[in-house]
């Protein structure tokens, strides 16, 4: 499946970060995102939406990532979801792994992660 089929699902409150991660998903050949201002705006596009793939941040307004990759698990067992998050405590990581996300990339990331993470979900 290429990227340009997949669904790819950004969380952040940071304006300036979806924007910087969905123009390294579009120079990926991800031309579908979405994007989410905090959690549970996260959770009602996964629901409706159903993406292949989110980057979900850890410390947001509303309902924190943590809270939501809970609720899009419970809601999908097969969803797949990256946290990506300045707050890389080891305490966030073992949360959010234990919560159901598949991989962390600590902020700020670089575009190789990113790609590795793409190319692995192709």
């Amino acid at each position: 499946m290429t990227g340009s089929l997949l669904k790819v699902l950004v969380c952040d409150d940071s304006m300036l970060m979806r924007k910087k991660l969905k123009e390294v998903l579009k120079s990926c050949g991800f031309e579908n995102v979405l994007e989410a201002g905090n959690g549970q705006e996260a959770i009602n596009i996964y629901k409706e939406s159903k993406p292949d793939l989110v980057f979900m941040d850890i410390i947001m307004p509303v309902k924190n990532g943590i809270e939501a990759v809970n609720e899009i698990i419970g809601f999908d067992k097969d969803a797949k979801v990256v946290m990506a998050s300045s707050a890389g405590t080891k305490e966030h990581v073992r949360e959010a792994l234990k919560a159901g996300a598949f991989e962390f990339v600590q902020k700020p990331w670089e575009t190789e992660q990113i790609d590795k993470i793409l190319h692995n979900l192709k």
